[in-house]
């Protein structure tokens, strides 16, 4: 079997293909096209954006496609950055830029329950010929810290302590970063789907 990963960033690829060290796909990348193309996420929601993703990566690859949609919504910030997580301090903005600007927005909030956040990820798996046959949303709650620590994971991890735990996200080995992330349950459930198919 052979599934596209609709999504250019490396860290995310890297966690997919980890998941599924022990079934037989083949999974391809923007790195096995010429031109992959960019996909502007017009969506209002996560669930919505994974499914403009995967579909038109799969009408350019016609091939089985993997998207997921993924951010981080602070309740002191009213749900921001929300849907537009990895371009927070701007289009071109790097991991680093975000947390910047997100630390920045809470220096001067000290409570912990006032630094409640959660991981969002909506998945969606697509046929070109079927259109999406599996589709899933988790959440991962926890809280913003006040400085990065921990150098694993990307995006937002080096800020956020999950729920229960006195570790960052990035501070968590990769098991149990996936026993317990947004992504990781989505994987759960996506691995579940695909062990049925193969």
């Amino acid at each position: 079997m052979q599934i596209v990963i609709a999504s250019k960033n490396k860290g995310k690829i890297k966690e997919i293909k980890a998941f599924f060290k022990n079934l037989d796909i083949r999974w391809l990348t923007f790195e096995d096209f010429s031109s992959f193309p960019d996909i502007e996420e017009t969506g209002s929601n996560f669930i919505e954006n994974a499914k403009l993703k995967a579909k038109k990566i799969a009408e350019y690859t016609n091939k089985l496609t993997l998207a997921d949609d993924s951010g981080l919504a602070v309740d002191h910030l009213k749900g921001s950055p929300g849907i537009k997580s990895s371009r927070y301090s701007g289009m071109d903005a790097t991991d680093k830029d975000n947390r910047a600007k997100l630390l920045k927005e809470l220096k001067h909030v000290c409570d912990v329950k006032e630094r409640k956040a959660k991981f969002i990820c909506s998945m969606v798996l697509w046929d070109p010929r079927k259109g999406s046959i599996f589709e899933t949303s988790n959440i991962c709650e926890g809280f913003i810290g006040r400085v990065e620590e921990g150098s694993g994971g990307f995006g937002y991890d080096s800020i956020f302590f999950p729920e229960g735990y006195r570790k960052t996200m990035a501070q968590l080995t990769q098991e149990e970063k996936n026993r317990i992330s947004h992504r990781g349950s989505a994987l759960k459930k996506l691995h579940k789907f695909l062990s049925s198919e193969i």
